[in-house]
């Protein structure tokens, strides 16, 4: 499938993953947990967490759909977001959007929980 197609799907899965996270943790207040998303759904934050994961957490077939998403060219990209960092995350996305369309939950699981983790670690 298409890396664009994948990281379309992948954008709105781990945003709504995301969500549900951060609802769960600030119950009542759309206003934090919109404010503290940003951290996990922006470039920045999938860069760093893609980086992190490329060294020893992903499975070689991951590594090679993420770098095959990275290197596509992109057709636009936010104005603020630095080229290399939206690139990573466009790969992340890529990745997240085929665990989902392949109906690999554990995995997705898995992946998404690091990405967190390694976001927070910060």
């Amino acid at each position: 499938m298409n890396t664009t197609t994948l990281a379309y799907m992948g954008d709105a899965v781990y945003e709504l993953q995301i969500r549900e996270l951060l609802i769960g943790r600030n119950k009542g207040d759309v206003g934090k947990v919109h404010k503290r998303a940003i951290a996990y759904v922006s470039s920045d934050g999938q860069s760093k967490a893609l980086k992190t994961m490329m060294k020893d957490f992903l499975t070689e077939e991951e590594r090679k759909l993420v770098k095959r998403a990275r290197n596509k060219r992109a057709t636009s990209r936010p104005r603020n977001a630095d080229p290399r960092r939206y690139k990573l995350a466009t790969g992340f996305e890529a990745l997240i959007g085929a665990l989902y369309l392949v109906g690999d939950k554990d995995r997705l699981e898995k992946v998404i929980h690091e990405a967190v983790r390694i976001i927070e670690e910060d």
